[in-house]
């Protein structure tokens, strides 16, 4: 089991679609896969059809009164689940604060799914929190989508530096290029010199594209209306790189 949290300092940058979309094509490929929509806005739980709500919400949960399988919902796709959001995650902050040993809540609130998932994809706010530093402590994988923009080298090497210097060992930290616009001379530029001052960054790139944009209109991930296309192919040869970097 894995446990993959998708992750930006900054918002806006396609967090969300790549948790919902990665997590249906595992789905697809016969792996139990559980998303935890961790953001108060919900956009996940939109995305599946689930209310964001959360019975109790985060001070239960947090403080272990709530076990996690039973706040798992089931979407309209076979082996795929969502532990729903709640607007009270927007001070799961201070929630976290109000504990002792913080930045462990989430790990252990996870454990006991291990042997049911193969994959559990945390769908993260932005900006580095308390909640952010509970989300580092619980994956093995951190999935970073950067839009090629002047602004990327900077907040990739910032969470670079954050990892380095918080002695996170056990997390591996695997940015990709999303909402990229070939067409655009400055998008080509910068994922040519991010790539080649990070040579970790992935080959996959998703595209800024309005089959993409539907997801909002028709509430399912990109796979559940569109048979082929190049987004669909870039979020399935996304997925596979990813299985070959854990592999």
């Amino acid at each position: 089991m894995k446990i993959i949290a998708t992750y930006n300092i900054k918002g806006g940058v396609g967090k969300t679609t790549a948790a919902v979309n990665l997590a249906f094509i595992a789905a697809q490929k016969n792996y139990k896969t559980l998303v935890w929509d961790l953001d108060p806005q919900g956009a996940s739980s939109y995305y599946f059809r689930v209310k964001p709500k959360v019975k109790g919400g985060s001070k239960e949960l947090i403080a272990g009164n709530r076990e996690l399988d039973g706040l798992i919902k089931a979407t309209d796709f076979e082996n795929l689940d969502l532990l729903p959001a709640d607007f009270s995650f927007r001070n799961l902050d201070l929630v976290l604060d109000a504990r002792k040993k913080p930045t462990q809540r989430l790990k252990k609130l996870l454990k006991p799914l291990t042997k049911e998932y193969d994959f559990i994809i945390l769908d993260c706010p932005p900006n580095i929190s308390l909640l952010s530093e509970a989300i580092f402590e619980a994956s093995e994988i951190l999935l970073s989508p950067i839009i090629p923009t002047t602004l990327s080298l900077r907040t990739l090497e910032q969470l670079k530096k954050y990892i380095k210097d918080n002695k996170l060992k056990h997390l591996r930290l695997i940015p990709f290029f999303s909402m990229a616009d070939r067409r655009k001379k400055m998008h080509r530029e910068i994922m040519e010199t991010l790539m080649e001052k990070h040579p970790d960054i992935l080959h996959s790139i998703i595209p800024y594209a309005s089959d993409i944009e539907r997801m909002g209109w028709e509430r399912m991930p990109l796979g559940g209306y569109v048979n082929k296309g190049r987004s669909l192919e870039a979020f399935q040869a996304l997925w596979q790189e990813i299985l070959d970097v854990i592999e």
